[in-house]
Formats: C-alpha cells, structure tokens, sequence
C-alpha cells in the first residue's frame, strides 16, 4: 500500500523531469531504492539521458541528507529524536551514527553511506557536530555517485524488471560496508602506531 503510494508520488514528479527526481531524494521518507532504479528504467524508456539522470539522483542524493544535518545542526538531539521518526529513523539507529560519528570524524559522511543502519542517521550527528556544509556535502555527493550509478544503471539494464534492482544491490551493499569497516579500521591503527613512534623519537 505504502509503495504503491510512494510510486504514485514518484510518477507525478516525473512531470518535472530531472529537477522531479532531485525533489523526490531530497524527502527522505522516499527511499532511494525505490527512485532510482524507477530512474533507470526512465532511461530505458526513452524518457532521460543515462548521465543526466545519474547526476539528478547524485544531487538529490545530497539535498536529502542535507535537511537531516540541518535538522540536527539547529535542533540538537532532543529535536532529531522527536522527529527523527518521520524521516524513517530509528532511535537506535542514530545511537549508532553517533557512536560512528565519535569514533571516525567527519569522514563518516563518506563512508558511513555504505554501511546498512547507520547511512541515513549518519547526517544527524554530522549536524548536531557542526561539521563544515561544505565539506558535508562533498563527501556526501562522493559517496552518492556511485551508489547512484549502480541503481540507475541496473535499472536502466533490466528495464521492466526494474523492481529487481533493490533485492540485487542491498546483498552486495552489506560486504562493502563491512571491506570499509574494516579499512577504516585499519587506516586508524596505523595513525595511531605512526603517531606514537614520531612521539617517541
């Protein structure tokens, strides 16, 4: 029910061509699973160009967000975990963009978008931190290009079985999210080793 409703909402932005696929990323209550392979299957049909569409759902793919960090840049905790719950975030889901959060730094705005639980919490505590928009916003459209491209492009492969794309892509998302854990991980040891032999000499 919920989806038909959603895709009906997605249908009637189509009217507005690229700038309908940015407005419909940028509420975050419409997943991006269910937009852009729907995109790539546009492209399929003659309606939009491949790149045009990849860089509409990458922009939109920030504006999203955005309003998250925005939400918790002026609202703080008290007001993310009131409304959080609108934007289909869970409480314990921003515990553990916050708890990422403290530990990674700000490069979490890129690598937190790979990791399931936490990519779309993960602009709340980027906010409540005041970290740089700009910098927000580049890691974030970084991070989004390619996770773009996938589901448009797979959507724009399989066509009428565009409905596929979402299943395909989130049993590849889950190993890549736990290579970059694990790379993060690795990428701070060596920091801290590093530092603590320069302190030493």
């Amino acid at each position: 029910m919920l989806e038909s409703v959603l895709l009906s909402l997605i249908e009637a932005l189509k009217q507005l061509s690229y700038f309908g696929v940015i407005l419909a990323l940028t509420f975050e209550f419409v997943p991006a699973e269910l937009v852009l392979p729907l995109v790539g299957y546009w492209v399929y049909q003659g309606d939009m160009n491949l790149y045009l569409a990849i860089l509409a759902g990458t922009v939109g793919g920030v504006c999203g967000p955005l309003t998250l960090y925005a939400l918790g840049r002026y609202g703080g905790r008290p007001l993310v975990l009131k409304y959080g719950k609108y934007f289909l975030v869970k409480e314990k889901e921003i515990d553990a963009a916050d708890r990422f959060f403290n530990k990674y730094g700000s490069g979490v705005a890129f690598f937190g978008r790979f990791i399931p639980g936490v990519r779309t919490a993960i602009s709340f505590p980027c906010g409540m931190a005041k970290m740089n928009v700009w910098l927000f916003s580049i890691y974030t459209f970084v991070a989004m290009l390619p996770v773009t491209a996938i589901y448009v492009y797979l959507g724009y492969k399989l066509g009428p079985k565009w409905k596929e794309v979402g299943p395909i892509v989130s049993q590849y998302m889950q190993p890549i999210g736990i290579g970059l854990v694990v790379l993060i991980t690795l990428f701070f040891i060596i920091k801290y080793v590093r530092n603590k032999q320069v302190g030493q000499s």
